[in-house]
């Protein structure tokens, strides 16, 4: 974990970007025997956002059962790591784009480092952090980006699922 720009070590929503979400995979399958720890690595990396989305979901329930007919939700973060507008491979968009086809809930989309929201996710709302902490009845943190650790909530449902904030 000496890499200069990267933390590797730090728990997040998954692993995303365009070398370590994809690359492992090109070694296992040229090396299917000796690479039996890469490849259980990669599937539970690749199984994280399914887990977050699990997670969100059970919230939204929860606020079902407490009488809010259709809970608004923001994803804060759709980069695959802090502080960049890179969302290659992001597990937030998978997420997103997860979360976007569900009826149950308004989604709300907050990624302070881009204008507007790539084709994959046309469907959504893109909003300021400010506005969707406002509205929002749960918010998932799902990138450490820096303007995200400065915030404080009050009456909200807020996972986290980046611990370097």
């Amino acid at each position: 974990n000496h890499h200069p720009r990267v933390n590797i070590l730090q728990p997040g929503a998954g692993v995303g970007g365009h070398c370590i979400a994809v690359d492992p995979w090109f070694i296992v399958n040229q090396n299917p025997d000796e690479a039996k720890i890469i490849r259980a690595a990669r599937e539970i990396n690749d199984n994280k956002p399914n887990w977050v989305i699990e997670k969100i979901n059970a919230e939204i329930n929860k606020l079902k059962k407490q009488g809010v007919t259709k809970p608004t939700v923001a994803l804060l973060g759709l980069a695959f790591k802090p502080d960049i507008d890179d969302l290659r491979e992001s597990p937030a968009v998978h997420i997103a784009r997860e979360m976007l086809d569900v009826d149950s809930a308004e989604i709300l989309l907050v990624e302070p480092n881009i204008d507007k929201l790539p084709k994959t996710l046309e469907t959504g709302k893109l909003v300021s952090l400010s506005e969707a902490i406002e509205i929002a009845d749960v918010v998932a943190i799902l990138v450490a980006h820096n303007e995200f650790g400065k915030l404080e909530f009050s009456n909200k449902n807020v996972i986290s699922f980046v611990t370097n904030l």
